[in-house]
């Protein structure tokens, strides 16, 4: 039995060459064939000169690298130009429906198109080669923006900074001020740096990288520690100074983790591998609480602190004053005051640190000076002459006993504390005072602009630069801080007479508040003797549409038995009611004529339905 050879027949060249570029260049397939078909369009108008204005198109087989072109071309008998005519026969081999004087888009590749495409379309193919690949760094490093990256340095300028080489080869720049003070990077140098920012530039994406932003700190803790990554511990707040400290906030959103203990791992092998990434960079892991006392004090660690006393400003700045013994207060202060800055970063508090017999002195001097207070604290006032001597000694540099340090903490806690709560209390009591006094201002006032209260042109001017904008917000002011207007330049007591005066001739719109106080009655019933009403309904159940509780026999702002009975019997006999009914099946509305009149026999009032049988003749029922 013969056997059969299997004929293997070698790859096409340019399917090759193809796929060759597609792993090459890490592009889709679709772009590449596009912008080889958009090359050949070019290179088909610059072989035949064809005119812009012609459609053409060409298809490329991606397996054999045929290249075939299409034009429209208008149907004659006789063709004349080659390039923007067809005769009749060729056009209805493409379709057999087309007529003369009809376009046709017919093949119109030429004979020798592979050698001249190959020339005419190979600058345009790197061009649009180069174009599709910026477009995918682009594309792909703004979606990396805020995460870390990872790249070999190609070069190191003290000026221009580091040109990282990255990934899908694109190159990023580390500027000067966004590495680590202290860090050298060699050539070749592997390093990891936070995309900081990409913008899109005329020779391809700008990527800015960064090793000194808190971000890069974040995104280590989320690479080393799998509890702030799954979302078990939050970062809730980072300080940090980069080279030398941070301050890193955390909190557990499960009951029974461990947050600090999370982030520093066991023997802190988690945090050790984060500090050597920065380079001996300390970072102080501490724990976010609520309270912001306790929050300021554990943002001071590694110093102990003995107080925190808080305090905040009309304007709206806040102050914790910090007391510390004397041992922990360069502690607290860190080198060149870095520990305070941090901690003032990390909880958004202006942050005064003193020590226990400074902030002993300043409590005493303001308890002699603030009679309302020395009232209110008659046992700090018995301390005085003990703290007084206890200062005395620390001055003279004699010792000082543990017991009368705690003498002073005691002292300074106490009257601060007090301090406090006056100063809330203050606070409190000026914001009734505004709300009172805004209460008594028509709400409209607060709607309408300055301009529209008329004031003199030069006194407008003054008070908008000052930040009034309504009336209602200058009355506020004229009512609750009016030495604070007057002491405007420029305005004085001629130009607050000319407001009063102005303000005095004001009228404002009143405000109504729609109440609604129609009835809907509900459905209409038979009509029972003696408590017909004037549209033939029982008045026991009605309903009001403002709050839909039913009320009792009778219509609140209606008409009640008692005055039906008091109304002559011919008020009845000579008018009619009409009561639309609305069925509930959508049919049409029928209209009701009911009589009110006063029974004889009886002594009743009842209700009698009228029906029209004529043009003037009605029935009774």
């Amino acid at each position: 039995m013969a056997k059969t050879s299997k004929v293997i027949t070698p790859k096409n060249e340019f399917a090759l060459a193809f796929h060759e570029v597609l792993e090459e260049k890490q592009l889709s397939k679709e772009i590449i064939i596009s912008a080889i078909e958009s090359a050949m369009v070019s290179a088909y108008r610059r072989a035949v000169n064809a005119s812009a204005a012609q459609y053409v198109e060409a298809k490329i087989d991606p397996d054999t690298g045929k290249v075939t072109v299409f034009a429209e071309k208008e149907v004659v008998e006789e063709v004349m130009d080659q390039r923007t005519e067809v005769t009749l026969e060729d056009a209805r081999k493409v379709n057999p429906d087309v007529q003369l004087n009809d376009m046709a888009t017919v093949e119109t590749t030429p004979s020798d198109f592979g050698r001249v495409a190959a020339q005419t379309a190979r600058q345009v193919i790197q061009q649009r080669i180069r174009e599709a690949e910026r477009s995918a760094q682009l594309e792909y490093f703004q979606r990396q923006v805020g995460e870390i990256v990872s790249g070999i340095v190609q070069a190191s300028n003290p000026v221009q900074g580091v040109t990282v080489g990255l990934d899908m080869k694109a190159e990023g720049v580390m500027p000067s001020n966004q590495k680590v003070p202290g860090e050298r990077f060699k050539v070749h140098d592997r390093l990891r740096a936070v995309v900081l920012e990409v913008k899109d530039g005329p020779r391809g994406p700008q990527i800015i990288l960064s090793r000194a932003h808190r971000n890069f700190l974040r995104r280590l803790l989320e690479n080393e520690v799998p509890e702030i990554y799954h979302g078990i511990v939050e970062i809730r707040a980072i300080a940090r100074e980069p080279g030398a400290r941070a301050k890193v906030a955390v909190l557990a959103t499960q009951p029974g983790v461990d947050a600090v203990g999370a982030c520093v791992g066991i023997k802190g092998v988690r945090i050790q591998a984060i500090v050597k990434e920065l380079h001996e960079e300390k970072i102080d892991i501490i724990q976010w609480d609520q309270d912001p006392v306790i929050y300021i004090s554990k943002a001071i660690s590694p110093a102990r602190v003995n107080g925190v006393y808080l305090s905040e400003n009309p304007e709206g700045q806040k102050t914790a004053t910090v007391v510390v013994s004397e041992d922990q207060l360069s502690l607290a202060i860190g080198r060149d005051g870095q520990n305070a800055r941090l901690a003032a970063k990390l909880t958004s508090w202006r942050i005064d640190i003193k020590s226990l017999p400074e902030a002993a002195s300043d409590t005493l001097a303001k308890l002699k000076n603030n009679d309302e207070l020395s009232a209110m604290l008659p046992a700090a006032v018995e301390m005085i002459p003990t703290i007084e001597l206890v200062l005395a000694k620390k001055a003279e540099s004699r010792p000082v006993t543990p017991e009368e340090f705690t003498q002073l903490a005691q002292f300074v806690d106490r009257v601060e504390r007090r301090t406090v709560q006056i100063k809330e209390e203050a606070v409190r009591a000026e914001q009734e005072k505004t709300a009172a006094a805004r209460a008594d201002i028509p709400a409209p006032a607060f709607n309408m602009k300055l301009e529209e209260a008329g004031i003199k042109e030069h006194v407008f001017n003054i008070l908008s630069e000052a930040g009034y904008e309504t009336i209602g917000q200058l009355m506020l002011a004229l009512k609750t801080e009016s030495d604070k207007v007057l002491g405007l330049p420029g305005i004085g007591p001629k130009a607050i007479q000319n407001i009063e005066e102005v303000f005095a001739a004001l009228t404002f719109p009143e405000v109504v508040i729609p109440v609604e106080t129609e009835v809907a009655v509900s459905e209409m019933v038979e009509p029972v003797s003696g408590e017909a009403t004037l549209e033939g309904r029982k008045p026991a159940r009605a309903r009001t549409e403002a709050d839909g509780v039913e009320e009792g026999a009778a219509v609140k702002d209606g008409v009640s038995l008692d005055e039906i009975f008091a109304f002559k019997p011919e008020v009845f006999t000579s008018g009619t009611t009409g009561v639309e009914s609305d069925d509930k099946k959508g049919k049409k509305k029928k209209k009701n004529t009911v009589a009110l009149e006063l029974d004889e026999k009886t002594g009743e009032v009842v209700g009698r339905k009228k029906h029209k049988r004529g043009e003037a003749e009605w029935s009774e029922e």
